[in-house]
């Protein structure tokens, strides 16, 4: 009779502000979704970056866009990465680089995770070129000036932001 080996899930964490998630973020997360038995999208509740969506708002675009990927979940945490990546078991901070300017920041923020929590290792993707340049606000100050961001988010997003900046602005 031959023993049966278990391996451990592989967890990862995807952390961010998302806000809004940008068609960038869910090439990240569908190529980290190949690579790992679970992702865990994790929007940051971050109260000093004054964001244009709540949280709940994001959570919910995020999962509605990455619905087709059946191990994707969605969820926030208020609290360090390290610890959140801690009780979420995983072993991973997945984390997107779109230049050497990210690479400098992304470095310093791997590098205090892992003296915060040695057991879990932060992987950079490269972000597809063409969306090097794109950030989250880009896309609403292209929104906010009524420009054309069917290329930079997904369908739902686009109508979502269309939807917030019209009622932040009356219109």
């Amino acid at each position: 009779m031959s023993e049966m080996i278990h391996r451990q899930e592989r967890i990862a964490v995807y952390p961010g502000s998302f806000d809004p998630v940008t068609m960038g973020h869910l090439d990240i997360i569908a190529r980290a979704s190949k690579q790992f038995d679970r992702v865990i999208v994790a929007v940051l509740n971050n109260m000093s970056k004054n964001p244009l969506f709540t949280v709940e708002e994001r959570k919910s675009l995020i999962t509605e866009v990455t619905s087709y990927l059946p191990n994707v979940e969605v969820d926030s945490f208020r609290d360090l990465t390290a610890n959140y990546v801690r009780q979420k078991d995983a072993q991973v901070i997945v984390r997107g680089i779109r230049s050497v300017t990210d690479f400098e920041y992304e470095l310093q923020l791997a590098s205090t995770n892992s003296k915060l929590n040695p057991d879990a290792e932060t992987i950079f993707m490269m972000t597809n070129p063409k969306y090097s340049y794109l950030s989250s606000s880009i896309v609403k100050e292209i929104a906010h000036y009524h420009g054309d961001v069917t290329d930079l988010v997904s369908p739902e997003v686009e109508a979502a932001l269309r939807q917030k900046i019209s009622e932040k602005t009356g219109g």
